[in-house]
């Protein structure tokens, strides 16, 4: 009797389960792919709810989430998209936050080419650069802030090749169309070290903070489901990884 009690106990609970469980459709800013995937299984773990993540420029997510894209979470490049979201309607007024400060890296393929960042970008030694659309894209932003911080811009930006997202531009350097590039550090980062080819990881003061804002979205309002992935993106679990690729917390 006893045995029969607990395995109605058994499958109640596990009716439970699978009735809280719930899918969370996140859009995720380009340069967060590898941290995200990460932190993805993580949470269904510890959930038993699902991430269902896009990938890609926050513009083109916010184009998306206006034209009825089904998003309940929004993991922004920057802070103003957010911002705007819940200005306009789409985003959920006080679920915003800072989720990650991005940092930004002189990135080449090649392991032996950037020994000395700020010398190279002088003696412009490279074929082509390629950096982000600063209208676009935070990071081609932190690039321009860095050239001009530096009295390189008119040098360099004649062998600019631009990328309309972090992830293009990233390519570029990474299929040799470019020699050199201005990309986020969290793609080629980690544990520590830069994990292939060669980098200068650029001084801060360089370039403005690239916060980088998370925000609930219209879709997600009344899902628990993304609101626990919101919180979990908080936690010491999620700051982790997070340094593990190179981002900062202020």
């Amino acid at each position: 009797m006893k045995l029969v009690k607990t395995a109605v106990a058994a499958a109640l609970l596990g009716t439970v389960f699978c009735v809280s469980a719930a899918e969370v459709h996140v859009a995720v800013a380009a340069n967060f792919t590898a941290p995200a995937k990460e932190l993805a299984p993580i949470f269904e773990k510890q959930t038993g709810h699902k991430l269902v993540l896009s990938f890609g420029a926050t513009g083109m997510f916010y184009g998306q989430i206006k034209n009825g894209a089904t998003y309940d979470v929004l993991l922004a490049a920057d802070a103003k998209t957010p911002k705007k979201a819940i200005d306009e309607g789409y985003g959920v007024k006080d679920t915003s936050f800072t989720y990650a400060v991005g940092k930004l890296v002189l990135w080449s393929a090649d392991a032996n080419k950037v020994k000395d960042g700020k010398a190279l970008l002088a003696s412009g030694d490279f074929n082509k650069c390629a950096v982000a659309n600063p209208k676009l894209a935070p990071y081609g932003l932190a690039a321009h802030e860095t050239l001009k911080s530096l009295n390189l811009f008119d040098k360099v930006s004649p062998k600019f090749v631009e990328g309309d997202n972090i992830g293009k531009t990233f390519n570029f350097v990474k299929t040799a169309n470019a020699d050199i590039g201005f990309v986020a550090l969290s793609q080629v980062y980690k544990n520590g070290k830069i994990t292939s080819g060669s980098g200068w990881i650029v001084p801060a003061e360089l370039y403005g903070k690239i916060a980088q804002d998370a925000v609930l979205l219209k879709q997600g309002k009344n899902q628990d489901a993304a609101k626990e992935f919101l919180k979990f993106l908080q936690g010491p679990e999620a700051a982790k990884v997070k340094l593990d690729y190179g981002y900062g917390d202020k």
